[in-house]
């Protein structure tokens, strides 16, 4: 018997029948590690402007000065500058580097060659002379000409410079050691918002901007418009807070004076519920657009949000979106002040860990709602059909059995929101919504324990009503979380967190809402906000009966794993393009899976096109249309969506002294 041999450890292999040995490949060694950042000052300000007037070709220029240290002046050597990669809010190394060009260093008018670290590729090496004092660094920032590329920044009315997409910025430093000096150009006739305020030495259409630290530009975006209002929604407290809007056309810009109460009254329940503020003054920057990219993005005294051009022409159906101002606002307290010890970071290319997202954005969303029915930016009823929504999809979604919440809160670095084949097995970012069930579920737990003395409007009080007016972040742990909550309502909450947060089930964490006696039930009529959520996203929606939604061109956009159209092997992104033999519509697939309830019926027969492929599936389902509302008793649910009156907030003030 013959013995087929490996070649041994430590000995050339032999091949092609030579003898002679030939070395085995070793790995390359690592470069040199980029410095470290660490907490001394940068010891100068850099000089950053912006040229946002080339809208044809959505091309954002810069102009960088930067003043460097005396050792290079004295020595010279290797300068390291890093375009910022992990950006707060997005939870992951998101910055758009692939969107950098143009990249040219000069020293007293000459070029300086710079060299692209080969391992941290969003650092660019220079090797300074001796003798030089600045750099003068230009580059340009390729924004997306359509969504096609990517997201549009830049319209012919609009325009969103976002800092960390424009600047570099040197390492070796806390960015909070590096100050800045930055200025933008405009368009002519063009407003803007930010939380940024001039300095008054800007001229025409440039605007100077007062000096700030590196966290604090990148923390603060500019919204800029032809077409722009402003609207004062500061409170009594005299804390200045501004709706900064722009459009796409003038006429959508239309508020009325109730409309805005709505926003001011925001601010107002925010301010009740948490007992305290933690912006020098707050700016929210909302965009009403079908051309600038869509976005939701939390800052410490700002926020950038998109909405849908009827947000006050169609104030009636636009409520399915409006909770999303109330969750970026909650954010000033919850993520940028108070922040899990894993998300803070030293700069914008150390790694973030995003365990305490369930806190970060889950407590966020459940208070988005919230405040968004205590604002009178949403109805209560509107609300409450909003939480059907959400526990229906998350009850039904099976990723659930193998995958734990917690596991989630890696999405942002697994996927980073791209698409997914099969999201309700996959799970995506479920921290958001199934985090908001958690909170509910502990809101109505203490509700309950403590005969509705208590609440969870005394944990957010107590966790993130510290230090009123600071501005400097507070990070926490689990056990901080935990402290508090023990601190507000006695309970085994560390298990009640954990079996939540680590385990996997069957169902979602729907006690937050049988507590009270409600449940959900499922009915043939889609409530006002499912109408209101498909309307604004373009989708019909029909998870629930045949296990698919499709968007208004006709493309299945979601197929939930385990439903009628799983199981005859339908898969997103296919043309829905016939049922029952006639061409589609979302109200006759409705009449169809109506009939279907016959139990006789026969299977319905979908054609699909899946690229040149043309093909007939047979789906099985007889439980007709199936849209989910809350039944029963919820007055529990109208307890904590009602509003916070001055009293109540007299009361924890005086509580919190």
């Amino acid at each position: 018997m013959m013995l087929a041999c490996a070649p041994q450890v430590g000995h050339a292999a032999q091949s092609d029948g030579h003898s002679e040995a030939q070395p085995q490949p070793e790995p390359l060694p690592l470069p040199p590690a980029v410095p470290a950042p660490q907490d001394v000052p940068f010891g100068g300000t850099l000089s950053l402007s912006v040229d946002a007037t080339d809208l044809p070709r959505h091309v954002l220029s810069m102009k960088e000065s930067i003043p460097l240290p005396a050792r290079y002046t004295e020595k010279g050597g290797d300068f390291v500058l890093l375009y910022p990669m992990w950006l707060p809010g997005n939870h992951s190394p998101s910055g758009t580097i692939d969107q950098l060009g143009g990249l040219t260093v000069k020293a007293d008018g000459k070029i300086i060659p710079w060299l692209r670290d080969t391992v941290t590729v969003s650092a660019f090496h220079i090797q300074v002379p001796q003798g030089t004092r600045q750099l003068d660094v230009s580059y340009q920032l390729l924004t997306p000409v359509s969504p096609k590329v990517g997201r549009v920044v830049m319209t012919d009315t609009m325009v969103n410079v976002q800092w960390s997409a424009v600047s570099l910025y040197p390492a070796g430093y806390f960015t909070r050691q590096i100050m800045v000096h930055p200025s933008v150009q405009f368009p002519a006739g063009w407003s803007y918002g930010t939380a940024l305020r001039s300095d008054g030495k800007g001229a025409g259409s440039m605007v100077s901007f007062q000096p700030v630290s590196f966290n604090t530009l990148v923390d603060s975006p500019i919204f800029a418009g032809k077409y722009f209002r402003k609207f004062d929604l500061t409170q009594p407290d005299k804390v200045s807070v501004t709706l900064n809007v722009m459009a796409d056309h003038p006429e959508d810009l239309a508020a009325t004076e109730a409309q805005i109460e709505a926003h001011r009254n925001l601010v107002k329940q925010a301010n009740l519920l948490f007992g305290s503020h933690h912006y020098a003054h707050y700016d929210f920057l909302l965009a009403l657009t079908t051309k600038l990219g869509g976005i939701g993005l939390e800052h410490h005294q700002s926020s950038e949000n998109s909405g849908p051009r009827g947000y006050f022409t169609q104030w009636d159906k636009t409520f399915g979106m409006r909770d999303l101002l109330a969750h970026e606002f909650t954010h000033s307290w919850d993520g940028k002040y108070r922040r899990p010890d894993g998300l803070w970071a030293p700069d914008f290319n150390t790694p973030q860990r995003g365990t305490g997202l369930w806190v970060y954005e889950g407590q966020t969303q459940y208070w988005g709602y919230v405040l968004a029915a205590r604002a009178g930016l949403m109805t209560a009823a509107q609300v409450k059909d909003a939480l059907a929504e959400v526990a229906a999809v998350y009850d039904n979604r099976q990723g659930r059995q193998w995958r734990p919440l917690i596991d989630t809160t890696n999405d942002p670095i697994i996927a980073q929101r791209s698409p997914q084949s099969w999201r309700s097995w996959q799970r995506s970012e479920d921290y958001y919504s199934e985090g908001q069930l958690i909170w509910l579920d502990a809101d109505t737990l203490i509700r309950k324990m403590s005969d509705n003395k208590k609440s969870l409007n005394d944990f957010a009080k107590a966790f993130f009503g510290t230090n009123n007016g600071s501005i400097i972040t507070s990070t926490y742990t689990f056990e901080d979380v935990v402290k508090t909550l023990n601190a507000v309502q006695p309970y085994d909450w560390e298990t009640f967190l954990r079996d939540r947060l680590y385990h996997t089930s069957t169902h979602a964490p729907l006690d937050g809402i049988t507590r009270g006696g409600a449940h959900v039930v499922y009915t043939e009529k889609p409530s006002d906000y499912v109408k209101s959520y498909s309307n604004l996203r373009h989708v019909s929606d029909f998870l629930f009966s045949l296990g698919l939604s499709v968007s208004k061109k006709g493309t299945v956009s979601e197929v939930l794993w385990g439903g009628p159209a799983w199981q005859a092997g339908v898969t997103r992104d296919q043309e829905l393009l016939a049922v029952n033999g006639e061409a589609y519509d979302a109200e006759g697939l409705q009449d169809v899976i109506t009939l279907a309830k016959n139990k006789d019926a026969a299977p319905i027969a979908l054609l699909l096109k899946d690229g040149d492929r043309f093909h007939t599936v047979s789906v099985t389902y007889h439980g007709g249309l199936r849209y989910p509302h809350l039944e029963g008793d919820t007055q529990l649910l109208d307890t904590l969506l009602a509003p916070l009156g001055d009293q109540a907030g007299a009361k924890g003030d005086a509580a919190k002294k």
